[in-house]
């Protein structure tokens, strides 16, 4: 567990101080690379935006479209949609890709998952992800919270679909699927991020192959309930072993499969290796296909929460993903 007992619980670290214990350290990028023409994006209804943050304030909630510096925040706000993120905003790991804070997290908030409740039904939201940081210092990962915001959405929101994008419970994962089986959602999403050669440096305290059994185990607990997975490129992986990646996916009974460029979201963050073109990303797609995942979608702008509800239903990848300008 990889805790600092002198950072003060609370405390966030964030950038260089974040990434200093990290297994293989991330050399500082002197500049980031420009965008492609094809990633771009747009802002747009900033009253709106405005709107759902203060909501969200006053409700002490977090969504990780802010925590985690998503490009995709002013498309989701504006249209009235976000991605709630619960158990706080300070996460136990220290993966070099993630702007999410680093430290030792405040105790839960009992009172989150009703405060959640009330916000699904105050947006009127219709479909409704959930996902937390890592939280390795429960003894359940987090598990049953989850499952106390799954139960509290179903008392006021029944009509409201669920997913949740869940860590990987790592040392917990028997009693975790066993809370979540019992108190399931509707789809059960947890990103395996990017292929195992990769792990240490991109996912230091992660397992590929954990990540791989958490996703089957949970199906083989509730076979009705659809499963999902994402991953980034553009993190040092080569096509081969996306190719791979996908077929491992296949072999463990995943539903749903995202896969999106990484944006580096900052200097001190890491290195974008190389903007993978569009012609990749639809290589991708086809093989994706020829797996008959239920959806497949693969393009720069595609991130694992963002119009989860139109994946879900079975539309293809919006247009805006592969040619945003």
């Amino acid at each position: 567990m990889d805790l600092n007992n002198s950072v003060q619980p609370g405390k966030k670290l964030r950038g260089a101080d974040k990434l200093a214990r990290i297994p293989i350290k991330v050399i500082h990028t002197e500049k980031i690379p420009q965008k492609p023409e094809w990633i771009r994006a747009k802002i747009s209804h900033p009253e709106e935006i405005k709107r759902i943050q203060d909501l969200l304030r006053q409700q002490k909630l977090h969504t990780v479209c802010e925590e985690a510096a998503c490009p995709n925040l002013p498309q989701c706000f504006g249209g009235g949609t976000a991605t709630f993120m619960i158990m706080g905003d300070i996460c136990t790991r220290r993966c070099p890709f993630c702007d999410v804070a680093h430290g030792r997290p405040n105790r839960l908030d009992p009172d989150e998952p009703r405060h959640l409740a009330e916000t699904v039904k105050n947006l009127n939201l219709k479909y409704v992800v959930i996902t937390s940081v890592d939280r390795d210092d429960l003894k359940d990962g987090g598990a049953q919270h989850f499952a106390d915001c799954i139960q509290e959405i179903r008392k006021t929101s029944p009509e409201t679909l669920i997913e949740i994008l869940v860590p990987d419970f790592r040392g917990r994962m028997d009693i975790a699927l066993q809370i979540l089986s019992a108190t399931p959602p509707d789809v059960f999403n947890h990103n395996i991020e990017t292929v195992p050669r990769l792990y240490r440096a991109m996912r230091p305290g992660s397992d590929y192959q954990h990540s791989l059994d958490l996703l089957k185990k949970f199906k083989t607990y509730r076979p009705d309930i659809a499963t999902k997975c994402g991953l980034m490129v553009g993190l040092g992986e080569v096509e081969a072993e996306v190719i791979v990646l996908l077929n491992d996916l296949s072999d463990h009974l995943v539903d749903y499969v995202t896969i999106g460029q990484y944006l580096q979201p900052s200097k001190s963050h890491a290195p974008i290796q190389r903007f993978v073109s569009l012609q990749e990303f639809e290589h991708y797609q086809t093989q994706g296909e020829r797996l008959k995942f239920k959806n497949i979608w693969s393009a720069p702008m595609v991130r694992s929460s963002y119009f989860a509800d139109r994946q879900y239903y079975g539309e293809a990848v919006p247009q805006p993903f592969t040619a945003l300008r």
